[in-house]
């Protein structure tokens, strides 16, 4: 993971909020509530914030964007491969996702050039996602090295939600945006079955040289007629949240079915998993969610602690999860998780994960 240098208590990015929308802010006692019910403490930010309302186009807030992602891939992927001993001519392919700003040559692109990585890689830029790319990434990263065993893939996430901010958008929507996403970068490495073995020969032990779970099966699954529960209306002025109270609703009608169809598959059921790794969408969400596969807010905590230190991250919130489970709390050889996101689509991904 990957972090920008700005990071500010929900209690100063209100009062800042209130100076931004000095004008038609009416009634602050409703930003006051909105941002109360995110579950969110504090957030990274991609510039200082009275740096903000100098971005007054999408073209100047954009080129921020380009900037800070081309930072933060850097530093999240040369971690990366700094942590894991990877050569960087094993690199088959990199999947970059993002939802909060564009680039061409796409941000990928230009992490080859900066840090002189191999001409042979494959590049994919994914852009529409959202919050669903993490999970969606790396299922797509493990289909690769099925075909390619003896190679790496590698997903990079970057989202930079602060610069979606719309300073004549007074609407709810807008309003539980601005407190509820975050900034932050992932970098992700999914290596085929053959170099897996490889590195595991050439570990010299310790937790950092451990090797993450297998990924055994996923699943993408997408809601017909769901395209206005959430989304960007683009336009001049930049990216205009679409955010439907329906979210909730959504994910209660179908998320527990589809699960059980998915573990069924496998011939597992929900009792059989141990660990949930959830992204992290929002106290209402987080909450469908776990009424939906009939679960307690424990067994989402890590999703709900990381809403809490960083916001909603979009693709890179279930990366920063499975990253914390990795780090922090993984599980025993042997153990089962499923990792879950749901984005613009609608739609959902689920993998299944094995721990060594």
């Amino acid at each position: 993971m990957a972090f920008p240098p700005h990071y500010f208590r929900q209690e100063e990015v209100l009062e800042a909020l209130k100076k931004y929308w000095d004008k038609g802010m009416e009634n602050a006692a409703v930003l006051e509530r909105l941002h109360a019910r995110t579950g969110v403490e504090g957030r990274y930010f991609s510039r200082p914030l009275e740096q903000y309302e100098a971005l007054d186009t999408w073209g100047k807030t954009n080129d921020v964007w380009i900037e800070t992602a081309v930072r933060l891939g850097e530093e999240a992927l040369g971690g990366l491969l700094a942590e894991t001993g990877l050569a960087a001519e094993k690199i088959g392919t990199i999947f970059s996702v993002s939802i909060t700003g564009i680039a061409c040559p796409s941000v990928e692109a230009r992490l080859i050039n900066k840090m002189g990585l191999p001409a042979h890689i494959k590049r994919t830029p994914i852009f529409g996602l959202g919050c669903v790319a993490g999970a969606s990434g790396l299922a797509r990263a493990a289909d690769y090295v099925k075909a390619y065993p003896d190679e790496a893939a590698i997903l990079l996430s970057v989202e930079l939600c602060s610069l979606t901010w719309q300073r004549d958008n007074l609407s709810v929507p807008n309003l539980i945006s601005s407190g509820l996403f975050g900034d932050g970068c992932a970098a992700v490495l999914v290596v085929g079955e053959r170099l897996a073995k490889e590195m595991a020969r050439k570990r010299t032990g310790g937790d950092v040289a451990k090797l993450g779970p297998r990924i055994v099966a996923s699943r993408a699954i997408f809601y017909p007629e769901s395209e206005e529960v959430m989304g960007w209306a683009i336009s001049e002025k930049g990216f205009r949240i679409i955010l439907s109270a329906d979210v909730p609703t959504v994910v209660k009608k179908y998320l527990g079915g589809d699960m059980d169809a998915f573990l069924a598959g496998l011939g597992l059921t929900r009792a059989e998993i141990d660990t949930w790794i959830m992204h992290t969408g929002g106290p209402k969400v987080l909450e469908a969610n776990a009424e939906a596969l009939g679960l307690t807010r424990e067994d989402f905590h890590l999703s709900w602690e990381a809403l809490r230190r960083a916001g909603n991250l979009s693709s890179a919130s279930v990366l920063m999860v499975l990253n914390d489970v990795m780090r922090e709390h993984r599980p025993t050889k042997g153990s089962r998780s499923v990792l879950v996101a749901m984005g613009p689509g609608f739609c959902s991904e689920m993998l299944l994960l094995e721990w060594s």
